[in-house]
């Protein structure tokens, strides 16, 4: 493009925000930026001083310009990104970001639902993020459920079916992670009060949640409710430890997005930390590559746009280390000098620096293998904790469950070096006990589990988990003792509620860190036995070996049993089921026998 061809384009361009575009001759897309002011850009380009080889080239090859304006800096990200994404100028910023984020969504139903998605619907419901970590997530909704109860069932609880009586309690009712209001047992105006606890949580914003818990408590042990109010205690606890993990700047500072970056070659390393209430409650790391030699504020200007786009980011105030031109002139830009947000800077910085050196690193070491180093890592940190006195590269952990008050089994999964060596894992069927006695079915899978392997002279785990306190650690205990095994492995207990550790003999419990990686790790082992327990249950339904009762019964055939199952869940609920229930489902005759045969 010729100085006369652009002294007479350049009128025409309105002096208002908006998008520009750059074309060769061949109409093929150049490039494309956002500007405050596009005639003021524009002209910019064309200027004979302070420019790079690159941008010497891009102007050099410019035929044509196109703009639009745009009403905000919104408008403006959204048509300069979806452009990019769709032609992929080949001078644009290239953005090294194929991630799909996480979201939490409250749903938008009766007693809404609080889950994990990656797809944000236009549906009514509330989207909390997107987050930065599927684990951070995960973490996000299993501490909420520990300590505010709210439910994860999916049951449709209109009114009216809720006032048909359709539902029943499940196990979380009676563990306390639950009010009940399948039957009724918690107001639609309770549940939501214990929802804006957890959008409060979800938003950094701790003190008013303990605040209600507190008042809960008060309440509970003025009407001499000890146990209640004792297990909200420790919500309390847990809920403070979580929060003296955050890194809390200072709760009166409010909300900002801090960003940070590092510049090596063609190479951009952006650091992006989101504050809310004074606390860091996201980090995300991105990696740029620069086509034009953009410099930190240009780097920054549109990294700046993009993060705040894609994080949904509504904190007027951006903290930086050097001054930007946003198009958004509601939003306060500060370049700090000192004090807790120069802090917030600086600590940008680090994680922008170690990022960098991390990238650095990954390219000297291409056999460099972080998986293994972390699960070391993790499990050296694991050692230290929990003082043992080998480091757990072999780690078993054990779990009891039952089939709606029946059936009672057992599994166990085992973790090698950090990882599932789910050749190991294991199914029990318990053999010596009668009933539902979880203490000697502990006792009996782990003397199975112990006995067989020091016959086989196969190796011992450093470490066994036995999910479920100190009742069934004594239980399991008794068969070490009897084995003979107590020096020569390390098993402790794990609390079902609120993941205390305990060892034999200890009067009181070891409470690691919330977010440390041990107790994340102890977690992830407890969630995979769950899970396996559950597949041995759902793989038993379907051959049918939960129906042993009433198949014995003669008369009564498998399509009157499904009919059965299908309406009652269990054989405990058509037990006690009126037999006018039962006849309208199989008829009076076949109820009259059902009932006299359950009946003993």
């Amino acid at each position: 493009m010729t100085d006369e061809e652009l002294k007479k384009i350049l009128p025409g361009i309105p002096a208002q925000p908006g998008i520009y575009k750059y074309y060769d001759a061949d109409k093929k897309l150049l490039y494309v930026g956002k500007a405050k002011h596009l005639r003021k850009r524009v002209s910019s380009y064309f200027t004979k001083t302070l420019q790079s080889y690159k941008t010497q080239e891009l102007v050099r090859r410019i035929h044509s310009i196109e703009f639009t304006v745009v009403n905000s800096e919104q408008d403006a990200f959204f048509l300069e990104n979806s452009l990019i994404k769709q032609f992929q100028p080949v001078f644009n910023i290239d953005l090294k970001d194929d991630k799909s984020y996480p979201f939490i969504v409250i749903k938008k139903e009766p007693f809404p639902r609080v889950f994990l998605t990656r797809r944000k619907m236009d549906d009514g419901s509330t989207y909390l993020g997107p987050f930065t970590s599927v684990a951070r997530v995960r973490d996000l909704i299993q501490f909420i459920r520990q300590n505010i109860p709210i439910r994860n069932c999916k049951l449709n609880l209109t009114d009216a079916n809720i006032k048909k009586g359709k539902f029943k309690v499940c196990l979380e009712y009676h563990l306390g992670n639950c009010k009940g209001p399948c039957e009724g047992l918690q107001s639609a105006d309770d549940y939501m009060s214990d929802l804006d606890q957890v959008k409060n949580l979800l938003k950094g914003n701790l003190s008013p949640v303990l605040r209600h818990l507190k008042e809960e408590m008060k309440k509970f042990a003025a009407g001499l409710n000890f146990e209640k109010a004792e297990m909200l205690r420790k919500k309390i606890e847990h809920l403070e430890s979580y929060k003296a993990t955050s890194t809390v700047v200072n709760p009166k500072m409010g909300d900002a997005d801090v960003f940070s970056v590092v510049i090596s070659d063609d190479k951009a390393f952006v650091n992006f930390m989101m504050v809310q209430n004074g606390a860091v409650i996201q980090t995300e790391n991105i990696q740029l590559e620069s086509h034009l030699e953009e410099n930190e504020k240009q780097i920054l200007e549109f990294a700046v746009s993009f993060i705040r786009n894609k994080f949904e980011s509504i904190s007027q105030e951006i903290i930086v280390p050097v001054d930007i031109e946003l198009l958004d002139d509601q939003l306060k830009v500060t370049v700090p000098k000192a004090g807790d947000k120069k802090n917030l800077l600086d600590l940008s910085k680090k994680n922008a620096a170690i990022f960098f050196e991390e990238y650095k690193r990954k390219k000297a070491l291409h056999l460099y293998d972080k998986k293994k180093d972390t699960a070391k890592t993790i499990l050296q940190q694991l050692q230290k904790d929990l003082h043992l006195p080998q480091l757990p590269l072999h780690i078993e952990c054990f779990d009891n469950s039952n089939f709606q008050g029946s059936y009672p089994v057992a599994a166990m999964v085992c973790f090698k070096n950090g990882e599932p060596s789910k050749k190991d894992y294991r199914h029990f069927n318990i053999k010596t006990v009668t009933g539902i006695n979880d203490f000697a079915s502990m006792k009996e899978v782990v003397m199975r589990r112990y006995k067989r392997l020091t016959e086989e002279n196969e190796p011992l785990p450093q470490l066994v988990i036995i999910d479920g306190g100190k009742g069934q650690l004594s239980a399991a205990m008794e068969s070490i003792r009897e084995l003979k095994l107590e020096n020569k492995l390390t098993v402790v207990g794990l609390a079902k509620n609120v993941e205390e550790i305990f060892f034999t003999g200890d009067t009181e419990s070891l409470k690691l860190p919330y977010t440390s990686d041990s107790l994340k790790l102890i977690r992830t082992i407890r969630d995979e036995v769950h899970r396996f327990g559950i597949t041995h249950h759902r793989q038993k339904r379907s051959k049918g070996a939960f129906t042993t009762q009433l198949e014995n019964i003669p008369g009564i055939g498998k399509s009157t049993i499904d009919l059965l199952l299908k309406e009652f869940k269990s054989v405990a609920n058509i037990k006690n089921a009126p037999i006018e229930d039962l006849a309208e489902i199989i008829g009076f005759k076949k109820a009259g026998i059902v009932k006299d045969v359950l009946k003993d």
